[in-house]
């Protein structure tokens, strides 16, 4: 039934109405949302949900959106729920203009002429995939934004089509929009409770086919770094340059164990900011890594790298603070096989190939699997996110949105 349904115009104009809307977050905030922008997409689909005729529909104080399509059955169904995420990335800030082409040719695709900003098949050598679909990029200023409104475009897309289709008999099935995603706290504050759900799957990863339920263990850690600063003409012995220690610090972690020489379960250390000067310098990281084990080894490294400074320089010249960010959700999901295996049933029977693999990432639903809720990660059809060169294909967007309502109505 599903291969008969045709939502390529409604999925397109609603995406396109999602990224014109600015909602990039900012880690440092401390708060959620951690910034004032993201309320305004909040705000737009919540009345979208009103005008649809979602019921149960709600926009918490901290921007997160809830809302529900009942179920019209008298069978006993368990509850389903989608999940995506609404801000984006802070890098390339502004409107984002997007640029259509369609029937793509498979070679280059000029961006921008007056800046010169090209997507080459030799920086993604993947791009000819999409020979013959339609693509949706920015004009290379921007991100697109399909991180993740391509899945909140996809969830509400299948929202208004069962909406319009009443004699198709389905469980309730409960929607869920966060801030913050990026910053790695979009899960913080969801109403798993409140929220309802058996199970769930967020609708943020990559390709139409993929299927993710494990991710990295994370971490992240901040180092101060305390120096001495005097007179150069008189610094022998006295002088302890704050900024060289924290280039010391870099070359004491593993050179080739960071993201652009790793891949699949292969962890990393990822140094994602120095700043300072003689007096004072600051280091932030990431830690990242499949096996547990292998994270909390990863963890003591830095604590011994911290240590290493304090004995050459001197107690208290390096300051560590470190948490964990979120964890495995695959120790969560081996306990929850039977969603993996409705999904990759579901797939098969639209003619995609699963393609499972582990995230080098986080979603939402890591955290929320430890808070209760098994949630998987279902692909949106876009790629290259997080950069000027991100991509969607409205064809595997549509396939996605095909994709949910067969999970929808397959439980």
């Amino acid at each position: 039934m599903n291969e008969t349904i045709d939502v390529r115009k409604e999925l397109l104009d609603r995406f396109l109405s999602y990224v014109a809307i600015r909602t990039e977050s900012e880690g440092s905030a401390g708060h959620i949302p951690s910034t004032e922008r993201q309320w305004d997409l909040a705000r737009f689909v919540r009345d979208e949900m009103e005008r649809l005729g979602l019921s149960d529909i709600r926009l918490s104080d901290n921007c997160y959106v809830y809302g529900a399509i009942p179920a019209n059955t008298q069978r006993e169904l368990p509850t389903i729920g989608f999940i995506a995420h609404m801000d984006t990335v802070a890098p390339l800030p502004g409107q984002c203009r997007p640029r259509i082409t369609e029937d793509y040719d498979g070679g280059d695709i000029c961006l921008n002429e007056e800046q010169d900003i090209w997507l080459r098949v030799s920086d993604f050598p993947d791009l000819p995939d999409f020979r013959g679909k339609t693509l949706i990029n920015t004009d290379g200023t921007t991100v697109l934004g399909a991180d993740d409104k391509a899945g909140m475009a996809e969830i509400m897309t299948m929202a208004s089509w069962l909406l319009s289709h009443p004699e198709i008999e389905h469980g309730r099935i409960v929607i869920g929009f966060t801030p913050d995603e990026e910053t790695g706290h979009g899960a913080d504050l969801f109403d798993v409770e409140g929220f309802g759900a058996d199970f769930a799957f967020t609708v943020d990863g990559g390709d139409a086919g993929e299927l993710e339920f494990e991710n990295f263990n994370a971490a992240e850690a901040s180092l101060t770094i305390k120096g001495f600063g005097v007179h150069t003409g008189s610094a022998k012995g006295k002088l302890r340059n704050a900024a060289l220690m924290a280039m010391e610090l870099k070359t004491l972690l593993p050179e080739a164990e960071t993201p652009e020489h790793t891949e699949g379960y292969e962890g990393f250390y990822h140094i994602t900011g120095i700043s300072g000067d003689v007096e004072q310098a600051r280091v932030h990281l990431i830690i990242r890594d499949h096996d547990r084990e292998h994270f909390e080894a990863r963890k003591r490294y830095v604590m011994d790298v911290a240590d290493m400074l304090n004995k050459k320089y001197g107690a208290g010249t390096a300051e560590l603070e470190l948490h964990d960010q979120y964890l495995n959700m695959r120790q969560i999901m081996e306990e929850h096989m039977d969603i993996i295996e409705l999904a990759k049933s579901c797939m098969k029977e639209l003619s995609i190939t699963p393609h499972i693999s582990p995230i080098r990432g986080g979603t939402d639903g890591a955290r929320l699997s430890y808070m209760g809720l098994p949630c998987p990660n279902l692909g949106t059809g876009s790629r290259y996110h997080h950069g000027r060169y991100e991509t969607a294909c409205l064809e595997d967007m549509e396939l996605s949105v095909k994709l949910l309502l067969r999970i929808a109505l397959s439980v």
